[in-house]
């Protein structure tokens, strides 16, 4: 299957993760929960609908804010993540809905935006 890390992972809202199982994926999205186990966390995307991202050891860190999480899609439609990169929100916040809007845009025109 190859490391996620070595193949194109197109950019996501919630809505696509369900046409990409089993493929490489880049989710943004705002912490909204964590599991007590720390083997999960819920993400918000810019139109405020969840996405469950599965881990395969226990988070070691506090994590909040905005989430760059890089994962392979799992058949129930969550992220099985390999790493993720949390925002720094302290001099400016992340937009979320504006990162929708491009995610919109790079989605309908794919041909000019071939990874999106």
């Amino acid at each position: 299957m190859g490391d996620v890390h070595e193949l194109p992972r197109p950019r996501v809202a919630t809505g696509h993760l369900a046409e990409r199982i089993g493929q490489p994926v880049c989710f943004v999205g705002r912490v909204e929960k964590i599991h007590p186990t720390g083997k999960f966390f819920v993400l918000s995307d810019g139109e405020g609908k969840h996405t469950t991202v599965e881990l395969s050891e226990p988070l070691n860190e506090e994590i909040s804010g905005v989430l760059e999480v890089v994962g392979r899609v799992t058949n129930q439609a969550t992220i099985m993540c390999m790493s993720y990169v949390q925002f720094r929100e302290d001099k400016s916040p992340f937009d979320l809905e504006l990162y929708n809007e491009a995610l919109k845009i790079i989605h309908e025109f794919s041909e000019y935006f071939p990874f999106g």
